[in-house]
C-alpha cells in the first residue's frame, strides 16, 4: 500500500478486530493475498488495520473462520468521496452552477465604449459592430480577434483613419481617429482646359470656353485645349472653361507569365475542433475526429476566459482544419501569351479612370526565357485628357 494515489482511487477502510483469533485472521489474509497494512495493537485482544475497499467482502468470510469480530472505524478514498457528493448533489450542483454562471457572465460583453468619434461616426460604428456581434450580451469567445474587428471597421468605414480595439474584462473600448478632410478649395472662376498628356484628339464636348483644337489634332502635355478667354480684342470676357476632351493616348506594359506554376488551393472542406486550454494541457470539448485530409491548413483562435475582471489560466481554443491541395498549372506558349494580354489589360484598367476605354493592343515583342513568356505590349487608349489651369491675371 505504498502508492497513496492508487489507494485513494480504489478506496481504503480502517478496521478494528476484536477476539482471540487475531493472529489467525492476519495469517488467513496473507494467504488469500489480501493487502493489510498499518496494523496497530490497541489493547490485549484488539488491533486496528487498513485494508482495500475491494477486499471487504473477502474478510467477512475470513472473520468467521478466525473467531473474531470486525468493526469499521474509518473510510476514505474516491468511492466514499463520490458517495458523499452524491448525497449532497443538490448543494454541489448549486455551487458548480453558481461558478459556471459567474464564469459565463464574466465572458460576456457588458459594455461597448467608443471615444474620439463624432455622434454620426459613433452611430455608424455601433451598427457595424452589431453586424459582427460586438454588442451587449454576446459571448466574447464567439467573436473575432481584436485585430480582425479593427481591420473590418477600417475597411468598411470611409470616415475614419484609425481605430484602436482594447478588451478589458467584459468591456470593449474603441479609440477612433476620424479623417480630417481638408476643405476643398474653391475653384477659380477663371480657368483654361489643358492637355494632361500627349494625345490625338478624338472627340470634344465644350460647355464653356473657346476651343483651340479640333478632332484629329495632336496635342502635347500642357497645351491649351479650351481657352477661358472668349470674345475679340475689343470685347474680351474671362470665364471658367468647362468640358471634356477625349484623346487617343498610348501606354506600354511589360508582362511575364510562367509556363508552369505550383500553388496551394483550399477545397472548401473543413472541420473544427474545440479545446479547453490550461497551460500545456488541452482538454478536447467536442469534435474528436482524427485528421482525414492529406494536406491541411490549420487556423487557431484562442479566447482567454475571465472570472469577473481577472484573466484565468483557462482559455477556449477553436482549431479550424481546412483541406489544402497542391495544384500544378501548365500553360502552352499560346495560352501564356493570352494570359499575359489579359493580365496586362487588367493592370492598365486599374490605372486608368472609369470612363477610359482601351481601343487596341499590340504585342511589340515576345520572348520565351527560363520557363517564362515575356511580353512587351502597346495599348491605344481613349480617355479624357482635359485638366484645369487657372487663368492668371495678365494672361
Amino acid at each position: 500500500m505504498k502508492n497513496g494515489w492508487t489507494n485513494f482511487i480504489i478506496g481504503t477502510v480502517r478496521i478494528r478486530i476484536v477476539g482471540k483469533g487475531i493472529e489467525r485472521f492476519v495469517n488467513l489474509c496473507v494467504r488469500q493475498g489480501i493487502m493489510i497494512s498499518h496494523v496497530k495493537k490497541v489493547e490485549e485482544g484488539c488491533i486496528t488495520a487498513t485494508i482495500l475497499l475491494k477486499d471487504v467482502k473477502k474478510i467477512r468470510i475470513l472473520i468467521r473462520k478466525a473467531d473474531c469480530k470486525i468493526y469499521f472505524v474509518h473510510r476514505q478514498g474516491f468511492p466514499f468521496f463520490t458517495k458523499t457528493m452524491w448525497r449532497n448533489s443538490g448543494f454541489v450542483l448549486g455551487v458548480l452552477s453558481f461558478f459556471l454562471l459567474l464564469t459565463l457572465l464574466s465572458n460576456m460583453i457588458w459594455k461597448v465604449e467608443i471615444t474620439g468619434a463624432s455622434p454620426e461616426t459613433e452611430y455608424e460604428m455601433t451598427k457595424k459592430l452589431k453586424e459582427v456581434g460586438v454588442k451587449r450580451g454576446e459571448f466574447q469567445f464567439s467573436l473575432g480577434s481584436p485585430e480582425q474587428i479593427q481591420r473590418y471597421l477600417t475597411d468598411s468605414m470611409n470616415n475614419i483613419t484609425w481605430v484602436g480595439v482594447e478588451v478589458k474584462g467584459t468591456s470593449y473600448h474603441f479609440q477612433v481617429v476620424e479623417k480630417n478632410e481638408p476643405k476643398q478649395q474653391e475653384k477659380s472662376s477663371h480657368q483654361h482646359l489643358v492637355a494632361a498628356k500627349k494625345a490625338t484628339i478624338t472627340k470634344m464636348f465644350v460647355e464653356k470656353g473657346q476651343p483651340l483644337v479640333k478632332v484629329n489634332d495632336v496635342v502635347n502635355e500642357g497645351e491649351v485645349l479650351v481657352s477661358g478667354i472668349i470674345g475679340n480684342e475689343k470685347n474680351k470676357k474671362v470665364v471658367s472653361a468647362k468640358g471634356e476632351v477625349y484623346g487617343e493616348t498610348w501606354y506600354r506594359s511589360e508582362v511575364e507569365v510562367p509556363l508552369e506554376t505550383n500553388f496551394h488551393v483550399l477545397t472548401g472542406e473543413s472541420y473544427n475542433k474545440h479545446y479547453l486550454d490550461l497551460s500545456a494541457f488541452k482538454m478536447p470539448l467536442w469534435a474528436f475526429s482524427k485528421e482525414k485530409y492529406r494536406t491541411t491548413k490549420v487556423e487557431k483562435e484562442v479566447k482567454p476566459l475571465y472570472f469577473f475582471k481577472w484573466k484565468t489560466p483557462l482559455s477556449y481554443e477553436k482549431v479550424i482544419i481546412r483541406e489544402d491541395q497542391t495544384t500544378k498549372r501548365v500553360y502552352s506558349k499560346q495560352e501564356a501569351v493570352a494570359k499575359g494580354l489579359e493580365t496586362g489589360r487588367k493592370q492598365l484598367k486599374a490605372f486608368l479612370s472609369e470612363d477610359a476605354e482601351i481601343k487596341g493592343e499590340k504585342v511589340l515583342h515576345q520572348q520565351l526565357e527560363n520557363g517564362k513568356v515575356k511580353l512587351s505590349i502597346h495599348y491605344q487608349v481613349i480617355e479624357n485628357i482635359a485638366s484645369t489651369q487657372p487663368i492668371i491675371q495678365g494672361d
